[in-house]
């Protein structure tokens, strides 16, 4: 059974092996997550490093989906800073390892990240994926609206431009 739990700075410390082999198989995957081919192990650890960092301040949630020990998904959620945004936040990463999807795991990080912002007041959100890609038909599924493309935005990890399509969900609406 997959459950789905928020980590704490140390928490997520120790979870950096499991985190960074999620990354590894989505960079495997040719999956825009920021990050190029060939995977480098240092590189992730650095960013999972910084994610953990970012917990302590309040500005940054990070939930995984495990079965048993076995983490096998996970999704963040970073709020914005600014005076004027304090409704807001952006949603990154979503990742479920490949052998694992197709069984609603992203569905349920997201529905549980979603009710962690709000009781954040944090009512507003945004995110950005590959255009085309297979995440891409898992928002609108969960109420976000698309709201365009860039074209040639990032690049896959192997080298090719992607397209980038950003949604907004105003939660609790």
């Amino acid at each position: 059974m997959t459950t789905i739990r928020f980590l704490s700075a140390e928490e997520a410390v120790a979870a950096i092996p499991a985190l960074s082999e999620l990354l590894r198989d989505s960079i495997e995957d040719n999956a825009s997550m920021g990050f190029m081919a060939p995977y480098d192990r240092s590189e992730a650890r650095a960013f999972w490093q910084g994610v953990a960092d970012g917990l302590g301040d309040g500005f940054t949630v990070l939930a995984v989906a495990a079965n048993g020990d076995d983490i096998v998904g996970t999704v963040q959620a970073g709020f914005a800073r600014k005076p004027n945004q304090p409704h807001r936040g952006d949603v990154m990463k979503l990742i479920v390892r490949r052998d694992m999807r197709g069984r609603g795991i992203a569905r349920l990080l997201m529905e549980r990240l979603e009710a962690e912002c709000l009781k954040r007041d944090r009512w507003l959100m945004v995110l950005d994926t590959a255009t085309g890609s297979a995440a891409e038909a898992i928002y609108p599924r969960l109420g976000w609206q698309r709201v365009g493309v860039v074209p040639e935005y990032a690049l896959y990890p192997d080298g090719g431009y992607c397209g980038t399509t950003f949604f907004y969900k105003r939660l609790g609406v």
